[in-house]
C-alpha cells in the first residue's frame, strides 16, 4: 500500500478471501473506506457481507489477503444481532455501561445526538425495535469512533423508521467527519446520501454511486431484475419529520 495517498484512508483491504471447506465465502475482496465516507455493502442473504465485516474488524481471520487499519483508529460496531434476555432488569441506561466505563455526561450526549434521551430509564423490553437500535447506535458513539461499522443498522425497523434511520447516521457522519461502513441486504431501500455501494456476492460484483451500481448488469442480474426500473431506489424527500415511534409530531 502507497503510505503517501493513504492520509484519509481509515481502512484498506487487500485481496481478502476466505473458504468453508472447498466453498468459497469470499474471494479476493479489495475495499478502501475514507474519512467522512459513506460505504454501503449490499447484496443476498449468504453474499459474505457480515464475514466480510468481522474481518475487517479483526473478529474473524481471513485465509488470505491483508487489513491495513489507520494507527489508533477507533471503531465503533454496531452487529447484526444483539441477544438481551427479555427477562433481565435492564435499562437503557445500564446497557450504555455495560461494554465500558463511559461519563454520564457522554452517555446523555450520545443518546441526545441518536433522539432516544428520554428512554433512559425505560427497560429495554418495553422500547420498539427502531427505538432499540438508536440505543445501540448510541453505544457504538460512545467510543468517539472514527469510523462506524453497522451491520443491518435498520434490521427490524419498520419502513417509515429505516428512512429516518438512514437519515439519521448520514447526518452523524457529517456531524462527527466519521466514516461509515454499512451493510444491508435490502436492495429496495438504498441510504441517498451513501457515496459509494459495493455489491457483494462472495466477490465483489460492482461498485460505485448507487445510481450507477442500479444500471449495472451484475447488480441486475444477482438480484434478478429485468430492468433498472424494477429497482428502487429509495431517496426519502418530503415536508416533515417523524418521531422515533414512527408517527408525524404536532
Amino acid at each position: 500500500m502507497d503510505k503517501g495517498n493513504t492520509k484519509n484512508i481509515l481502512l484498506h483491504a487487500e485481496n481478502i478471501s476466505l473458504k468453508s471447506g472447498k466453498k468459497d465465502l469470499l474471494l479476493n475482496i479489495s475495499l478502501k473506506i475514507a474519512c467522512g465516507e459513506i460505504v454501503t455493502i449490499i447484496g443476498p442473504n449468504g453474499a459474505g457481507k457480515t464475514t466480510l465485516l468481522r474481518i475487517l474488524l479483526g473478529l474473524t481471520s481471513q485465509d488470505t489477503g491483508i487489513v491495513y487499519k489507520k494507527d489508533n483508529l477507533k471503531i465503533g460496531y454496531l452487529p447484526q444481532k444483539v441477544n438481551v434476555n427479555p427477562i433481565l432488569p435492564l435499562s437503557v441506561g445500564r446497557i450504555m455501561n455495560l461494554t465500558g466505563n463511559y461519563s454520564q455526561k457522554n452517555i446523555n450526549t450520545a443518546l441526545d445526538e441518536t433522539g432516544v434521551s428520554s428512554l433512559k430509564n425505560k427497560q429495554l423490553s418495553h422500547i420498539s425495535g427502531g427505538e432499540f437500535q438508536r440505543v445501540m447506535l448510541s453505544r457504538a458513539l460512545l467510543r468517539d469512533p472514527d469510523l462506524l461499522v453497522l451491520d443491518e443498522p435498520v434490521k427490524e425497523v419498520d419502513y417509515i423508521g429505516q428512512s429516518e434511520l438512514y437519515k439519521l447516521i448520514g447526518n452523524l457522519s457529517k456531524k462527527r467527519g466519521c466514516g461509515v461502513l454499512m451493510v444491508s441486504h435490502d436492495i429496495h431501500v438504498v441510504m441517498a446520501s451513501t457515496n459509494r455501494v459495493i455489491c457483494l456476492n462472495q466477490h465483489i460484483c460492482c461498485e460505485g454511486e448507487v445510481k450507477d451500481v442500479s444500471r449495472h448488469p451484475e447488480y441486475l442480474r444477482l438480484f434478478g431484475l429485468e430492468s433498472e426500473s424494477a429497482l428502487a431506489v429509495y431517496s426519502h424527500h418530503h415536508d416533515h419529520t417523524h418521531n422515533i415511534s414512527g408517527t408525524i409530531p404536532d
